[in-house]
């Protein structure tokens, strides 16, 4: 991969937007909600739903409300209507979120290119 092409990749953190909660706590939770995203699986291609780029922006509230937009690899995606409830209930266990509530986009559609090079190595397309 040339620099260039790097340099055009998306930072899939770079959707993250955060509220007045305390620096070091809001740390915490971004980690933690983080991490929790990366224990949910596309079914079709073994690599965590944050790794593969879809999530779209992640908001955590002055009431500790965690706001998902995320999207699906393919509208036709055969979990479309498990996947939501998959993420609330992983970022809902994160210790000081209040709720959870996740939308589903398709624009942009997902592309491969939003797939962090982790998940282009776990699918050998690296």
């Amino acid at each position: 991969m040339s620099l260039d092409e790097s340099e055009q990749k998306i930072d899939v953190r770079e959707g993250i937007v955060h509220s007045s909660i305390p620096e070091d706590e809001l740390a915490r939770l971004s980690d933690d909600i983080i991490s929790a995203l990366k224990t949910v699986y596309d079914p079709e291609i073994p690599a965590d739903i944050f790794e593969l780029g879809l999530i779209y922006k992640i908001d955590i509230e002055d009431d500790r409300m965690v706001k998902i937009v995320m999207t699906l690899t393919a509208p036709g995606c055969p979990v479309a209507g498990e996947m939501p409830g998959w993420v609330e209930n992983a970022v809902g266990a994160v210790e000081g979120v209040s709720g959870v509530e996740v939308s589903m986009t398709f624009d942009p559609p997902w592309t491969p290119d939003r797939m962090s090079e982790e998940a282009q190595v776990a699918v050998g397309w690296y």
